[in-house]
């Protein structure tokens, strides 16, 4: 007998679970079906979780290795990569268990296995028994996320070439890497591998790292990454990988060669919407596995929804929910009467820490738009020379006429967080949203959000 629902949600990341606790709380009878033995999708178990708690691990290390008071114990202190793995799965195991609370709490059914749809209403789920279920609904929202990007011509199988994913599975720490890809993944794990006194080489296809950020934060992080000791290769392209059994070569079609001990491909994702059966029910999906949408992300069946990753950019796990949370809406009431913010921030976990929201210089200079810019230096900033990260700023760009602010960015520790202060204003309208409140407003001392005073000071001081 087919079991029905009112939604199906296959995929239980971010985008999954933000439809399924809305309809869920829309009473709608819901289930969710993971692929996986566990809950919590890519960002859980593979991306964002991981990396990030990676990440911190590493920065503890760093901040002990560079604190006068431990000088005399840095010979204690050899950590190696899987060590700092083996950190993290704690945190996903709360991630998970988390998680389970929602669903049970919320009486959404989760059911393990691969769905392919066998018709417009219906799925096949094939369990770890091989044995396929058959579960109807009214609606579907595909929510499964997206994998490393695996070109043919690369050989995956071979124990030194690596992606995001098989990254996390490394057994010990290499002597030297090579990245091929610079976007964030590549970043983040240039900044991760730096500090475990890794040889790395990051290869990027670009003239410069992460293009769509501010010039100037670019630029500060490509000299810190440098600075730990990161070569840098901008506007390279790979022309093959020659995996040996003491190496992997990297050879580019500038005639450039890497040796290194492993390679760590990070260049591009493809949607997770292979043998689900979505072209034999009309949903259309492009070269890269990603599905088309419209803007309420309804496919060309207006009652099979996709959000996430899998619809491609921004690619973020906040965005994702928030896509799950506008679908769950639409779907339980027939329409959505909110929209998703055009301008949410992004945050990006090298060492240090990017983060930003809204136009960058380049955009207003190119839309010829009057601004002017207001810096606060981490280095003169108290709260960050009482914890001795001192590298970074903050970073204001506000229009030279009506004051009202068209941008943030900052570089350094903690970004991500101190970046939320400058989104709440910039949400605003009106006198609301104007360098006048960072002037006006009694900040507590000594803290990071202070920055915000003083980048507002030095922006108005540069007026008069």
């Amino acid at each position: 007998m087919t079991k029905h629902y009112n939604t199906i949600v296959i995929g239980s990341g971010p985008a999954g679970e933000g439809a399924a606790m809305k309809l869920a709380k829309s009473h709608h009878k819901v289930a969710i079906i993971e692929l996986h033995d566990q809950v919590g999708g890519g960002c859980t178990h593979w991306g964002t979780i991981p990396s990030k708690a990676l990440r911190h691990n590493i920065q503890l290390l760093v901040d002990y290795k560079t604190n006068p008071l431990f000088a005399h114990t840095l010979d204690q202190a050899k950590i190696d990569y899987p060590q700092l793995l083996k950190a993290a799965d704690t945190v996903i195991q709360d991630q998970v268990s988390t998680r389970y609370r929602y669903y049970a709490r919320n009486d959404v059914d989760v059911i393990y296995g691969r769905a392919r749809f066998t018709d417009t209403h219906r799925v096949a789920v094939k369990g770890a028994d091989q044995v396929d279920e058959q579960f109807s609904a009214d609606n579907f929202v595909i929510a499964t996320g997206s994998s490393p990007y695996r070109p043919a011509d690369v050989d995956f199988t071979h124990p030194r070439i690596l992606d995001s994913d098989t990254v996390l599975s490394l057994a010990h720490t290499p002597k030297s890497l090579t990245i091929y890809g610079a976007g964030v993944i590549g970043c983040e794990y240039a900044s991760i591998f730096c500090n475990l006194d890794v040889k790395v080489n990051l290869v990027n296809t670009r003239d410069r790292l992460l293009s769509f950020l501010d010039d100037e934060i670019t630029d500060a992080l490509s000299y810190h990454l440098r600075n730990q000791g990161v070569v840098i290769r901008n506007n390279e392209e790979y022309e093959r990988v020659e995996a040996l059994d003491d190496g992997v070569v990297l050879h580019c079609k500038s005639g450039k060669k890497f040796k290194t001990e492993a390679i760590l491909w990070a260049n591009g994702r493809s949607g997770n919407t292979s043998n689900m059966g979505l072209e034999e029910i009309g949903v259309e999906v492009n070269h890269r596995g990603q599905i088309n949408i419209n803007k309420s992300y309804q496919t060309a069946l207006p009652h099979i929804y996709a959000v996430g990753d899998v619809v491609g950019p921004p690619g973020l796990a906040s965005a994702s929910y928030d896509q799950g949370r506008f679908v769950g809406a639409h779907i339980a009431d027939g329409q959505c009467d909110w929209s998703l913010i055009e301008e949410f921030p992004t945050g990006i976990y090298t060492n240090p820490e990017i983060s930003s929201i809204g136009k960058t210089e380049r955009e207003l200079t190119e839309s010829q738009v009057p601004y002017e810019v207001g810096h606060a230096m981490f280095k003169s900033v108290a709260r960050a020379q009482i914890t001795g990260h001192t590298v970074g700023m903050l970073k204001i760009l506000f229009h030279r006429e009506t004051f009202e602010i068209l941008g943030i960015h900052c570089f350094g520790e903690t970004a991500a967080e101190i970046i939320h202060i400058g989104q709440a204003i910039m949400s605003q309208r009106g006198e609301a949203n104007t360098l006048h409140y960072f002037i006006e407003t009694t900040f507590n001392y000594p803290t990071m959000a202070e920055a915000y005073r003083v980048a507002a000071l030095n922006g108005l001081n540069r007026l008069f």
